[in-house]
């Protein structure tokens, strides 16, 4: 296993940043486009991101630290970001409360993962079963590159058709 904590709060840390980078300013063109019927646009994922840290991974850890396996974790819906009525929000206005979200989260995970042995500490999944905090730690981190990928390949495939012959080189357009 290569998990360490400092490594996944490098990519929990920068994800904000970097999406900022990527997305502040663009154009409602950009911003807007999707892959199809039932796909996200990039400010679907963003406030899918925004969810996911206002009510999954933390209150996970802690449900996980305070009760172990006892206590199943709180449900999550991966879809909830839809019904919000926030999808007409600005990109930009996102991009912040974003950023102050994880700050607040990053906090907030050093104060739970106090030790090491902490993060070998297990709670009940709904769906997997007993998992540990390492393990949802590190999925909190991959997550953030998955929707970071389908952000970038998303923007990409909105000039599928006007790249010409070069498809056959872009791997992200296939």
């Amino acid at each position: 296993m290569t998990f360490e904590l400092n490594e996944a709060v490098e990519i929990l840390d920068r994800t904000p940043t970097m999406l900022a980078s990527l997305l502040a300013g663009l154009s409602g063109g950009w911003l807007k486009a999707n892959e199809g019927e039932e796909t996200w646009n990039a400010v679907e994922v963003l406030l899918h991101l925004i969810e996911a840290d206002r009510t999954n991974w933390i209150p996970r850890l802690e449900v996980m630290l305070q009760d172990g396996e006892a206590g199943a974790f709180p449900p999550f819906d991966r879809f909830a970001h839809l019904n919000n009525g926030q999808a007409d929000s600005g990109a930009d206005r996102l991009l912040v409360d974003f950023k102050v979200l994880r700050v607040r989260n990053i906090e907030r995970l050093r104060e739970l993962i106090a030790s090491e042995d902490l993060l070998e500490r297990q709670g009940t999944h709904p769906a997997f079963g007993p998992v540990k905090a390492r393990e949802l730690i590190a999925t909190w981190a991959v997550h953030d590159l998955t929707h970071t990928a389908q952000i970038a390949r998303v923007l990409a495939k909105r000039y599928r058709g006007d790249v010409g012959p070069w498809k056959a080189y872009l791997s992200i357009l296939k």
